[in-house]
């Protein structure tokens, strides 16, 4: 038995390093990075700035602040920001007028956190009503709500954190998020192509209804990626607002055209469960399919497999195919039994040939 040479990594440490490396190519591990150190970095400056600048004392609603400034997005920075200090300058209000009404104590605290808590139900400051009733807390709880002049003070410490969230922000400019969504659409093709490649490998050789219910399950697997990939589509719509990148970038995409391509995704996913449960019926009803339409109608579903993997491929030659494999059947004397299921089946492949088309005609600007 040989051993590994003194010194050289294992390979379980070799996959971990692997998987890693992968994983910080990924555009969504990226721009959660870049969230992080944004975060920090306007925390900290807006701490600094507090201190040396406006010389206030004990700032701690600037890193506060700015943490919950500094969003994803330019727009919902902004955003956040205006209800940031909204739910602030409410949050020391109500304190200073329930500490008047009711004087310092637990029923004083308790009052003004029920009605920022309260304030949270409305659709104005939703976002907002945790961040009143916290800040009731840093108020009444370190004795400034006794003093007026030190409520200002807190108002403008939130206000140098929200303006140095945004800044940052601004400065270190936030992703379009395009690629995020554009990965994901790309990963739902993969996915879809190699189910129908698959199939088509199955259904050559001698299938059950195991392997058609598994394909079923594997469409509802697609459904959930593609719910996924519909958030990530809506972020990088919102990642373009207010954002100059939009602009600059030359590999910015249009998020409607995104949109376009996962509705017809949605359409492909579901042409293909549907054929998944007519292959599954005619499994369970012992049928064997005539070797007339078998044969040619495999080799249509494993090329489409592979046209589905590269929407950018031309179909018009696969839509003939279709239309002689459809002509040449109608003159044969098949079996009538099995028509309904060679006309679900061939219809079920014209229409996901028609969403290849359509995919390859609105794919946005690809890597």
């Amino acid at each position: 038995m040989t051993s590994a040479p003194a010194g050289a990594p294992r390979p379980n440490v070799r996959k971990l390093a692997a998987s890693a490396m992968a994983s910080l190519r990924d555009p969504v591990t990226q721009t959660d990075l870049l969230q992080i150190c944004k975060a920090v970095v306007a925390a900290v400056l807006a701490w600094v700035l507090a201190v040396e600048v406006f010389d206030l004392a004990q700032p701690f609603l600037a890193p506060w602040s700015a943490l919950l400034t500094v969003h994803a997005t330019v727009y919902r920075t902004l955003s956040e920001g205006v209800q940031s200090v909204s739910a602030t300058a409410l949050g020391i209000g109500l304190s200073f007028i329930v500490a008047q009404a009711l004087g310092m104590g637990a029923l004083t605290l308790g009052a003004t956190m029920f009605l920022g808590l309260l304030v949270a139900r409305t659709r104005l400051l939703r976002q907002g009503g945790v961040t009143i009733a916290t800040t009731a807390i840093f108020v009444i709880t370190t004795g400034y709500v006794q003093q007026e002049s030190l409520l200002l003070i807190r108002l403008l410490d939130t206000g140098v954190g929200v303006a140095t969230g945004i800044l940052v922000n601004l400065v270190v400019m936030p992703p379009l998020n395009d690629r995020s969504a554009e990965r994901q659409v790309d990963s739902i093709d993969k996915q879809l192509g190699s189910l129908m490649s698959d199939m088509a490998g199955a259904l050559g050789q001698t299938w059950s209804t195991e392997h058609s219910q598994a394909w079923i399950e594997r469409t509802r697997g697609m459904d959930n990626d593609l719910q996924h990939a519909w958030q990530l589509v809506r972020h990088a719509h919102e990642s373009g607002w207010w954002n100059p990148r939009r602009r600059w970038s030359r590999r910015a995409g249009d998020p409607t055209q995104y949109e376009q391509v996962l509705r017809r995704l949605e359409e492909g996913i579901a042409q293909t469960r549907s054929m998944a449960r007519t292959i599954n019926e005619s499994t369970e009803s012992a049928h064997e399919w005539d070797a007339r339409f078998r044969e040619p109608w495999l080799d249509l579903l494993a090329e489409t497999g592979e046209r589905v993997t590269d929407p950018d491929a031309d179909v018009k030659a696969m839509h003939e195919r279709v239309d002689a494999l459809t002509r040449e059947l109608s003159s044969e004397d098949l079996p009538g039994l099995l028509w309904p299921i060679y006309g679900a089946l061939i219809s079920n492949l014209v229409n996901i040939i028609d969403i290849v088309d359509d995919v390859a005609t609105a794919r946005p600007v690809r890597t």
